[in-house]
This record gives structure tokens, C-alpha cells and sequence, in this order.
């Protein structure tokens, strides 16, 4: 079976190299709290202003404003940055945090849609540095499309005997 970084590559066509360079430098110095921030917000004004009504629904019971938040402060720990997102909402746990929400592979196309259009947008960001970003992301959203797909599966599957107990297994 393959890993999920695999399947990341695999499908994002985004070598794990390519995708982890934001690790060979320190791009939370380089760019700076504010474009983080710049960033997240370009970023989800686009999605809550997408054409696409089944795509703005993904995000229909969030608040923006929290969205922006949680975003920036996931990148700028990423990134090399203070720990905010930890700080404040503990251990990121992307797939589990996105196991709720349909994170199919055209969901995941519509996200880096709105992403590439917020890099280009971020003035402050550089070229390098937007394809770094571009890379993170894109093997990054196809991680928790396969992440998301693996815990559907394993969380659905009856085990050997369900048929004799009154409640489906848990697969944890």
C-alpha cells in the first residue's frame, strides 16, 4: 500500500523534494507575519466569493474572519514562524481537522484555484518563494485527499463478525 505522501505525489505531481523546500530556508523571515496574513485573506475572500455554489458551501458553517486566522497562523508556524496555531488550537492534525468536509480532488482543485490566485495577488511574495508555496500546497491538498479517503474507508469497513454485535467496529 502506498504511503499517503505517496499518493500525494502521485497525485499532485508534486515531487516530496519539491513540496518540503519550504524547509530549506525560512520563509516566515523572508516574507513576514503581515503576508501571511495578506495572503489568507486574498485567499478566502476569493472562496467566499466563488461562482461555485458547492464549493462555497465546504466553507458555509465557518466564519471567515476565524478561516483568515486559523490559515495564517497554520502557515506561519509552517513556515518557520512562532507556533500560533498550536498555541491557540493545538496540534494541527490536518486530516483529522478536514475529515468532515468532502476533500474530493476536484474540491482539492478548486482550493489551489483560489490559491494560485492569492500568491499572484500577494505582491510581497516573491517568485521563488510562490513556487515553493505552490508545490506545499499543491502535495499538501492531495495528502488530505488521501488522507481523508484512507479514514473514510478504514472508518466504514464492518469488522469480520459485525453482523453478530449490535454496533459497527471502530478502526481507530
Amino acid at each position: 500500500m502506498q504511503s499517503l505522501q505517496q499518493k500525494a505525489s502521485e497525485w499532485s505531481g508534486v515531487s516530496t523534494d519539491d513540496a518540503f523546500a519550504i524547509d530549506d530556508g525560512d520563509l516566515f523571515h523572508t516574507l513576514g507575519l503581515q503576508t501571511f496574513v495578506t495572503l489568507s485573506t486574498n485567499f478566502y475572500n476569493r472562496v467566499y466569493d466563488d461562482d461555485e455554489e458547492w464549493f462555497r458551501s465546504i466553507f458555509g458553517n465557518s466564519d471567515k474572519e476565524t478561516a483568515i486566522q486559523n490559515q495564517y497562523e497554520f502557515l506561519v508556524q509552517r513556515m518557520g514562524g512562532p507556533p500560533l496555531y498550536s498555541q491557540r488550537r493545538g496540534h494541527p492534525a490536518l486530516i483529522a481537522r478536514h475529515r468532515p468536509f468532502p476533500v474530493t480532488h476536484e474540491a482539492a482543485e478548486r482550493w489551489l484555484h483560489h490559491m494560485r490566485q492569492a500568491l499572484d495577488s500577494t505582491s510581497a511574495i516573491d517568485h521563488d518563494s510562490k513556487i515553493k508555496l505552490m508545490n506545499f500546497f499543491r502535495h499538501t491538498a492531495y495528502f488530505l485527499v488521501a488522507g481523508v479517503e484512507r479514514k473514510d474507508q478504514h472508518h466504514h469497513t464492518p469488522c469480520k463478525d459485525a453482523a453478530l454485535k449490535q454496533h459497527p467496529c471502530k478502526n481507530f
